[in-house]
């Protein structure tokens, strides 16, 4: 088994199938084997994305759970943030292990997309080789996909904090009495937001079963239950985020029943 660099291996079964073509499965066979290890040691190197994934979503239970800092966008007391730490903490597990599943899954696409790439090259080249063939083109090729792996590590690991803090903000809204949601899409930077968020962007949904709509003092109005779209952050690369309402008188007037109304006036 050969342990040479991932580089090296590609260029030396490219300077073999150039010189001997497709002549045998044997041969086939063996570089399949050297390039697949040595695309696995490569996507290893590009190691410790399995902690810095694990640093990342630890990073923002802290921020938000820890210090407090989720108190800003949900108006609950210190207490029901506290009362709630056991079950996002378990929440932080869960997407921690989730996260690292997703990224093999992705090394092992990578992986397998550069060996169909090879295979597909190597096939088809005629027995005794060419004198016609790129070498430098051939390696591009061949390597594309495993050089996106670090670009695409990044992008999980970003997607990935955006759907923990969508997560995070879900259980303390449900858990700590929240009514109902503003939809707010991400603006500037160049983000491009899908058409059906930008539709959603400003307007409120509301939160099934909650206690204003179950006591009588709120209706839809023509609004939507958040469990009838996808949630924040849910599709990959959302951005978007909900503002969530906790008191009646947060919500617009069209929405507040006559007890309601009653009830706040009082």
């Amino acid at each position: 088994m050969s342990y040479k660099t991932f580089n090296q291996v590609v260029l030396a079964a490219i300077a073999d199938f150039t010189l001997n073509g497709f002549d045998s499965i044997d041969r086939l066979n063996r570089w399949q084997r050297e390039i697949t290890y040595s695309a696995e040691q490569a996507a290893k190197s590009s190691k410790d994305i399995d902690a810095r994934l694990k640093d990342h979503l630890s990073r923002i239970f802290v921020s938000q759970i820890t210090n407090g800092n989720a108190l800003r966008k949900h108006s609950i007391p210190k207490w029901t943030l506290e009362k709630l730490k056991p079950q996002l903490r378990l929440e932080l597990d869960r997407r921690i292990m989730a996260s690292a599943q997703l990224i093999k899954l992705n090394r092992d696409e990578m992986i397998l997309r550069t060996m169909r790439r090879f295979s597909g090259w190597a096939t088809s080249l005629p027995t005794g080789g060419s004198a016609a063939i790129d070498k430098r083109e051939a390696a591009g090729e061949i390597k594309k996909a495993l050089k996106q792996l670090p670009f695409s590590e990044r992008r999980v690991m970003v997607d990935q904090g955006m759907k923990f803090k969508a997560s995070l903000d879900n259980i303390i809204a449900t858990d700590g009495g929240a009514i109902a949601g503003i939809w707010h899409c991400r603006h500037g930077g160049g983000y491009n937001n899908r058409v059906t968020h930008l539709d959603r962007d400003g307007h409120v949904f509301v939160i099934r079963g909650n206690w204003a709509m179950t006591d009588g003092f709120m209706k839809l109005d023509g609004r939507q239950y958040t469990d009838e779209v996808t949630a924040p952050a849910e599709e990959i690369n959302c951005s978007c985020n909900l503002q969530y309402l906790y008191a009646l008188r947060d919500l617009p007037a069209s929405m507040i029943t006559e007890k309601g109304r009653a009830t706040l006036a009082k």
